[in-house]
């Protein structure tokens, strides 16, 4: 019976992270590659017991879409975010950086990002003539308000909007050989400022997410004290990202996972990403997202950035004595991309009272 509730568990996982793997691909990243980060994050929790697993998040891919002009650029801000995070994650910094930064910053950088998520969904509708996008966002809003259920939402909302979009508006789309070639293909990284740039906006927004979804993945086992071992979730989620990103694969990164709360959440993650490795190794993907248009995913994007992600880390931002500093943070993440949004944070914290200033 434990077997089955953990096949539920993770079968309700993996339908979430079906439309975030078509927006990947949306992107450009190649299906083939990210197959080996799935089953390199199960092999890490199944020997370490780990019970967060990693899968493709919407805030990391909507983050580097965002900030790269194209595949080789968000390739390579994936390899750079992975090299900052594989130092934090062995020498065990990223608990002394949320010390150090205090928990009002990094909230009011992940507030940021949640407006961030919701602007780009709303871009994604001005820049195309179709309403599938609108339609993925009235649809939405109307399940979560009913449901409050995030998976109910993203199945909803991208089936709805897909199902418009090919018999209203004829949709069909044929993804480039790049994205579906059963083949690695190196891609060496390039350098520029942004993608310097855009790698310390992934590390930060990296950092904020393997914090508070790792967390609160670890709540929802129940288990005392919290059982997630963050260096271990960073050093895993960075060397995935550094062997996909050489080879044209997308990020699979930290998420909350309804996998903590089955009886046996260890076994129920590691069944989520062999589940995922499979579609992705079978090539079943690609063939579903011929028919779900990128901007289906917008409604999903919305909700989660203005409903889920914004208001709970702005209510934990400003409330303390740092309240508007935190603020600050959060506008100028939502304005730039969090490591220019944390950067402002740290520099208000630390150097103005240096000068006998201060917020």
């Amino acid at each position: 019976m434990h077997l089955l509730s953990d096949l539920m568990a993770a079968i309700g996982v993996v339908l979430n992270g079906i439309p975030q793997g078509i927006m990947a691909m949306g992107l450009g990243f190649a299906v083939f590659p990210t197959t080996f980060s799935f089953v390199f994050a199960s092999a890490v929790n199944g020997a370490f017991g780990s019970v967060a697993p990693l899968s493709f998040q919407a805030e990391s891919l909507a983050l580097t879409g965002n900030l790269g002009k194209d595949l080789r650029e968000r390739t390579s801000i994936i390899f750079g975010g992975s090299i900052i995070m594989a130092v934090i994650g062995f020498t065990g910094l990223l608990p002394k950086i949320v010390s150090i930064l205090g928990n009002n910053i990094i909230d009011g950088m992940m507030a940021g990002v949640g407006l961030m998520l919701a602007k780009i969904a709303v871009d994604m509708n001005k820049e195309s003539k179709s309403k599938t996008g609108w339609i993925s966002i009235l649809v939405a809003a109307i399940t979560y308000v009913i449901s409050k259920d995030l998976v109910w939402t993203i199945v909803l909302s991208v089936i709805v909007s897909s199902a418009f979009a090919v018999f209203v508006e004829h949709y069909r789309k044929e993804l480039p050989t790049s994205v579906t070639e059963r083949r690695f293909r190196f891609l060496k990284p390039t350098f520029s400022m942004r993608v310097v740039r855009g790698a310390l906006g992934l590390a930060c927004l990296n950092i904020g997410a393997n914090l508070s979804y790792g967390l609160i993945t670890g709540q929802m086992t129940g288990i005392k004290p919290n059982p997630v071992n963050l260096n271990l979730l960073t050093i895993t989620q960075s060397l995935a990202d550094m062997g996909t990103s050489l080879l044209g694969g997308a990020p699979v990164e930290t998420i909350i996972s309804a996998t903590a709360s089955a009886p046996e959440p260890v076994i129920a993650g590691i069944m989520m990403m062999l589940i995922m490795a499979l579609i992705l190794f079978a090539g079943w993907l690609p063939k579903i997202g011929k028919f779900v248009p990128s901007s289906s995913i917008a409604g999903f994007l919305f909700i989660l950035g203005a409903v889920v992600i914004f208001p709970e880390n702005a209510a934990a931002a400003l409330n303390g004595s740092n309240s508007l500093i935190a603020g600050i943070t959060l506008v100028v993440t939502a304005i730039f991309d969090p490591f220019v949004g944390i950067t402002t944070g740290a520099f208000l914290k630390f150097l103005l009272p240096l000068i006998g200033l201060g917020l």
